[in-house]
């Protein structure tokens, strides 16, 4: 119940987070729509959200929390803090220096990562100055994750999984009231993002002084945990973060298309992220300190236990959820963005990008079950060797979508994108659980069969039901309304599910942990 119970917490803060990014994309594109300045905005803000998500979300935390986890069960509280202090030190000066060197390099990295804007040197000029005023996020985001990881380790979810709130307020505070008040309004959301990335570093520490682990940082690469955790963060650099290393490749490629497609693959992008972050992501957190602990503990089975419990959750949520996005696309995006500056052209284009990248929700969500599987054993290598041919498939499927795409002359090139990262996220997931099957760490079991079948009929009958109801959709009306529409689809669909489970025999106990 302790895994449901925090799983809980991390999911309803993520669902508040996801809520208030909606009404933040809502008023993001209501105030600039999907145009040259946001789409300048978006890159500039994606590559330190990339590093984020790379180096401290993504490769750090996954080699922290185990070692953490293995010094807070077999050593001494003054051995942690030890471990704690000199981590600290590493990351922040490190990050500190990375930081420094990438905003006076500014100009050649975004050569590099958008070369399709230096054919615009008024929007270049643009995305450079946004950059560096964006790209010091990265050092408050990667001490947040630093300060996250340690209150995970120990129990501690709600106050890091409220964190992310914060950015939404931020941006949602600065496109509303301080906008009118800059001569480049867009330059604001940078501002937001700064500011925001020093509020949830500073609601974490008193919670770490009450727990007598906030340590003062001293800077020692010697130390036998940072060894360990520095030759676990290499690989997982890569494993980790195969997604969002895909998505830098198709921003790359979003440059050179027409204005627009960055804002569009974007939008889609937050929303596939919406069951993504409520599920994948709250699994993936309460997770791994757990498998962690087993595998520390040598307990295999429970270890095996918590690998099928977190497939079965998601499996049962994730499948609907790719179902419901794709049926549900056009009706999503007229409700949440199609007012202001955000056009009906924006919405079909976006509409069709989220049906192409929706294939891939549950491949996204397995992986965040799968790769923890390798990490907690301290087991890096495997998810990289993985994530590279992922990376590689994702480069050969947006050649091949967008040489389709040529030859039957579609405009809509970005779809291709799409595509490929849905494509890259489903050969990621099924080499993952290969690898986990074939040395009998986690396998689908005799139990699954049945599972198998009420997941497939409940599936069905959602279908069949969001079928009827999008006959009764009119987007003809207010704004607002839209809005109650989709919300009665989504309940109808949900419904429709819920019913269909529990009509095969499915019941609540079969998803404890």
């Amino acid at each position: 119940m302790a895994l449901w119970r925090s799983t809980m917490i991390v999911s309803a803060m993520t669902m508040l987070s996801r809520i208030l990014g909606l009404v933040r994309d809502m008023v993001l594109m209501n105030v600039f729509g999907a145009g040259k300045d946001f789409d300048t905005f978006i890159v500039a803000f994606r590559i330190p959200n990339f590093f984020r998500r790379l180096f401290a979300e993504g490769a750090f935390s996954q080699a922290f929390i185990p070692v953490l986890t293995e010094y807070k069960t077999s050593r001494t509280h003054a051995e942690v803090q030890i471990l704690i202090s000199r981590v600290f030190g590493v990351l922040a000066s490190t990050m500190s220096v990375l930081t420094l060197l990438v905003m006076i390099a500014a100009p050649a990295i975004l050569y590099v990562y958008a070369p399709g804007f230096n054919q615009d040197p008024d929007k270049f000029a643009q995305l450079t100055e946004l950059f560096r005023l964006t790209f010091p996020y990265l050092l408050f985001m990667s001490l947040t994750a630093f300060a996250s990881s340690i209150l995970n380790a120990y129990g501690s979810f709600t106050t890091p999984a409220f964190a992310p709130v914060l950015l939404n307020i931020s941006m949602i505070v600065g496109a509303w009231w301080f906008t009118p008040m800059m001569a480049e309004p867009i330059m604001v959301l940078g501002w937001a993002v700064i500011i925001a990335g020093f509020l949830q570093l500073a609601i974490q520490i008193p919670e770490l002084w009450r727990k007598k682990l906030l340590i003062p940082p001293k800077i020692d690469f010697k130390h036998e945990g940072v060894e360990r955790i520095l030759k676990l963060m290499l690989p997982a650099l890569f494993g980790v973060s195969v997604t969002q290393i895909n998505l830098l490749l198709n921003t790359i490629w979003a440059s050179f298309m027409q204005d627009g497609s960055v804002s569009w693959l974007y939008t889609a992008e937050r929303m596939t992220e919406l069951p993504l972050g409520l599920i994948g992501v709250a699994i993936a957190t309460v997770i791994l300190p757990s498998l962690s602990a087993r595998h520390a503990e040598q307990d295999q089975t429970k270890f095996k236990g918590m690998m099928d419990w977190a497939s079965k959750v998601i499996i049962c949520t994730g499948i609907p959820a790719s179902i419901a996005l794709f049926m549900l696309s056009t009706p999503i995006i007229q409700a949440l963005f199609q007012h202001g500056a955000f056009t009906a052209e924006d919405t079909a284009m976006t509409a069709m990008a989220l049906q192409c990248m929706s294939a891939g929700v549950i491949s996204f969500m397995l992986i965040k079950v799968f790769a923890p599987g390798f990490y907690a054993q301290q087991d890096t290598k495997t998810p990289v060797r993985i994530g590279l041919i992922a990376v590689a498939a994702n480069a050969i499927l947006n050649v091949l979508f967008l040489g389709l795409f040529h030859v039957m002359d579609w405009q809509a090139q970005h779809l291709a994108l799409g595509l490929a990262s849905s494509g890259s996220a489903l050969v990621n997931a099924g080499l993952l659980y290969y690898v986990l099957h074939k040395r009998q760490i986690f396998r689908f079991g005799a139990h699954w069969k049945k599972l198998w079948v009420q997941f497939l009929i409940a599936n069905g009958v959602m279908i069949a039901a969001l079928a009827y109801g999008l006959t009764w959709y009119n987007a003809d009306v207010a704004p607002w309304l839209r809005v109650f529409e989709v919300l009665g689809l989504c309940i109808l669909g949900a419904g429709a599910y819920g019913v269909a489970l529990l009509a095969t025999g499915f019941r609540m106990r079969h998803l404890k942990p």
